[in-house]
């Protein structure tokens, strides 16, 4: 991998695929097409790439994400799974999911779902930065970090990205990997329907009285769903990372809480499951929108990632299927760059848009469905959800088609993630 310094030449050589945005999913997919040998630059405004040695803390950073063993093979195969692993990830055999308005509850297993584990637990930086490692040793990856982004233009069979100090990337496809609020989808024209959640996420680390026994729980408070996501910290498995999607207001009042209080709330809200709660970090807060791009790609342009959708915490899916964007993604441009054929047209970026935009809208309409339903009061609601989820306890079989989608088994799956 070679680096561009900020103060270079004003152009640069013409690239096969440029991606902006190097986060966990742009990052996947410029090692993705890079490994196959394509030229690959990957854009960031960020001034330096995020090393393993700076997450390797005491304490767990607040972001994580409960990637699938779907998203585990993935990751090994980019090769990066065993220094995550040797940094730091939790997981997880057992899920329990309740209404706390009821007695509805139900339990899910690794044995039930005939896989080793339902899912690890990682924080999001580890991820990062693993990743960060593996691709600075591929040949055909250039970096440019410290670079904004000025403008896009489009000529016949490619585009020209302009960046703040005038460098021009040139390639048959630029993708935007540059999160929810996607400047580059902006500068490119498409269209995005967004919707408020109406809420808040606040994140942050405790430690637990009690072991969380490889057990991901969440329970719904008034129709805002709390999570206890495991995580084991230097063989200490009283460790959780904390989601809490509430009210604004609600969130406002937590993260002003001292530790005390904020534990307290925490473990009443849990009742009790975990015994008393002690936070270890200070408490995040930020806001709930639900996303989705008209289109996913147009002549020379594709989205991935949250660039393309974003989604409720609630199911812990969004790092899922932002991964499997740049799997699906990869493997359509990969095919066509060795046959020859024009990797950044239309034909060829609308079979990654057919293959990922279904699964993404189910899971997106999955998510606010279940938000309004466990945030319904209504008698009649409140004693159906309770009655469904006690009866769908007892159907191992419906239960075993739940977690083979909710392990990311759904649909066609992309050769790396096999």
């Amino acid at each position: 991998m070679t680096t561009q310094p900020e103060a270079a030449k004003p152009s640069v050589a013409p690239f096969d695929a440029v991606i902006v945005g190097a986060g966990m999913v742009g990052t996947a997919l410029a090692g993705l097409l890079a490994r196959e040998g394509m030229q690959v630059a990957l854009v960031e405004a960020k001034p330096h790439p995020l090393a393993l040695e700076e997450v390797a803390q005491e304490i767990p950073t607040p972001r994580v994400s409960a990637l699938t063993p779907v998203s585990q093979r993935l990751l090994t195969h980019l090769g990066v799974w065993p220094s995550m692993a040797a940094a730091r990830v939790t997981p997880y055999r057992y899920m329990q999911v309740w209404d706390a308005e009821g007695s509805g509850t139900i339990h899910f297993s690794a044995d039930e779902a005939g896989t080793a584990v339902l899912g690890h637990i990682v924080e999001n930086d580890v991820t990062l930065a693993a990743l960060n490692e593996q691709v600075k040793t591929l040949p055909t990856l250039t970096r440019f970090n410290g670079a904004g982004v000025a403008a896009l233009q489009t000529s016949a069979n490619s585009r020209w990205l302009v960046l703040e100090d005038g460098r021009q990337l040139h390639a048959p496809l630029v993708i935007a990997a540059d999160g929810a609020r996607s400047a580059l989808r902006e500068l490119a024209g498409i269209a995005v329907v967004e919707e408020s959640m109406e809420q808040e996420a606040v994140v942050t680390t405790v430690h637990c009285e009690q072991s969380h026994g490889d057990t991901a729980r969440q329970a719904f408070i008034d129709g805002c769903p709390l999570a206890f996501l495991p995580l084991t910290v230097k063989g200490d498995d009283r460790y959780c990372s904390i989601v809490w999607s509430t009210t604004s207001a609600h969130a406002r009042e937590l993260t002003e809480y001292t530790a005390e209080a904020l534990g307290q709330a925490l473990g009443d809200a849990f009742g009790g499951r975990l015994g008393h709660i002690t936070p270890v970090d200070k408490a995040y807060r930020f806001p709930l929108v639900q996303r989705h791009a008209k289109q996913y790609v147009a002549p020379h342009f594709a989205l991935v990632g949250d660039a393309a959708h974003s989604i409720h915490p609630l199911a812990g899916q969004g790092a899922n299927l932002g991964l499997m964007d740049a799997a699906v993604l990869a493997e359509e441009v990969v095919a066509a760059w060795r046959r020859g054929a024009p990797w950044g047209s239309l034909a060829t970026l609308s079979r990654y848009e057919r293959r990922r935009r279904f699964d993404n809208s189910a899971m997106l309409g999955l998510m606010k469905g279940f938000k309004q339903l466990f945030g319904s009061h209504q008698p009649v609601l409140t004693l159906a959800r309770n009655l469904g989820i006690s009866g769908m306890n007892q159907l191992v079989p419906l239960k075993r088609v739940v977690m083979r989608q909710a392990t990311g088994e759904r649909g066609r799956l992309p050769l790396s993630c096999r």
